[in-house]
């Protein structure tokens, strides 16, 4: 169940990153990607990978935030 979510979780943060340069909601959503992912990466226990997603979300916020100015 936890690799299900694992891959879904990617997939979409994937998709959504692809999808960036469409429109700016799509920041935001690779911003929830990455949150997803974060959440997986602590889940498995690859404590690594959730902190540097974590950043990644922090990263994509700030740059949502910057494009809607």
């Amino acid at each position: 169940m936890l690799t299900a979510y694992g891959v879904t979780a990617l997939s979409f943060m994937m998709v959504m990153y692809a999808l960036e340069g469409r429109r700016q909601v799509f920041v935001l959503a690779f911003a929830l990607g990455c949150v997803l992912s974060s959440v997986y990466g602590f889940l498995s226990g690859a404590w690594p990978f959730g902190v540097i997603e974590a950043i990644w979300a922090v990263i994509a916020l700030g740059r949502y935030q910057r494009g809607r100015r």
